[in-house]
């Protein structure tokens, strides 16, 4: 899978998750790492804050379930409008997390 493919596959990939759901920057490498090769939590990242504004990003938070650095605000009202499960400042990630099927 070249850079351009990988990059393709993670914003597929997010915009697959479903309202009220959530992913975590290493859970989207996971998922992807059979067919990319990459396994980088941190690659994912980048790749969001490059070009995930056309996504739902909000919906992609660190393992801990902290909210997008820098969009913390933005992204919690978008959460809590989709009904996401949160605590405190950050999403309950092991009640919205999400895995596709496939």
């Amino acid at each position: 899978m070249t850079p351009e493919e990988y990059v393709e596959a993670v914003l597929d990939l997010v915009e697959r998750i479903p309202p009220g759901r959530v992913m975590s920057y290493g859970a989207i490498a996971d998922t992807l790492a059979e067919r990319s090769g990459r396994t980088s939590a941190r690659l994912v990242g980048s790749i969001m804050a490059r070009h995930g504004g056309g996504v739902p990003w909000h919906r992609v938070v660190n393992a801990a379930g902290r909210l997008p650095p820098g969009h913390e605000r933005e992204a919690r009202a978008r959460l809590r409008a989709e009904g996401t499960p949160l605590r405190g400042d950050r999403v309950d990630i092991a009640t919205a997390g999400w895995q596709p099927a496939d």
